[in-house]
């Protein structure tokens, strides 16, 4: 589930392998992209940690970040 804190939409992701864990990286980008809204996220090894939040609204959480969370969710 997604945790709104910090000003920011978080969610800790864990998947069997490094290769799944890239594979969903590289989807979560290409979507990211098409949303023109990318992503603070970090990945190690079988872990991808992903924050969400709209720089140019002043680094807060907009509706922009919930429908990118949303996508994001529908790629699991």
């Amino acid at each position: 589930m997604w945790q709104e804190k910090d000003n920011k939409l978080y969610r800790a992701f864990e998947f069997k392998n490094f290769s799944e864990a890239f594979a969903f990286m590289t989807r979560v980008a290409l979507l990211a992209e098409k949303h023109d809204h990318h992503p603070t996220w970090t990945n190690s090894w079988n872990q991808v940690e992903i924050w969400l939040y709209t720089h140019s609204a002043g680094d807060i959480v907009t509706d922009k970040d919930r429908t990118l969370a949303a996508g994001i969710d529908k790629l699991i």
